[in-house]
């Protein structure tokens, strides 16, 4: 699959989140270049938009992504 189309922008892909996880290479292996429609963070910004997408949000977050989507 392609990188995700929220590379430039994503805050957690360019290292600029707080308290960023020992795994975040993996995660951004896993969700950011190999499959970002299982990433939180691409779910909230293709169903909501961009300013959904909170701050503190990781990857792998999937549960809280589905709150803020209801």
């Amino acid at each position: 699959m392609a990188d995700c189309v929220c590379l430039p922008s994503c805050i957690f892909f360019n290292d600029k989140m707080e308290n960023m996880p020992a795994m975040a290479q993996m995660y951004k292996t896993k969700y950011c270049l190999e499959d970002s429609s299982r990433c939180a963070r691409h779910m909230v910004f293709d169903k909501k938009g961009k300013d959904f997408v909170p701050k503190d949000l990781f990857p792998n977050q999937i549960e809280r992504a589905k709150e803020i989507m209801k």
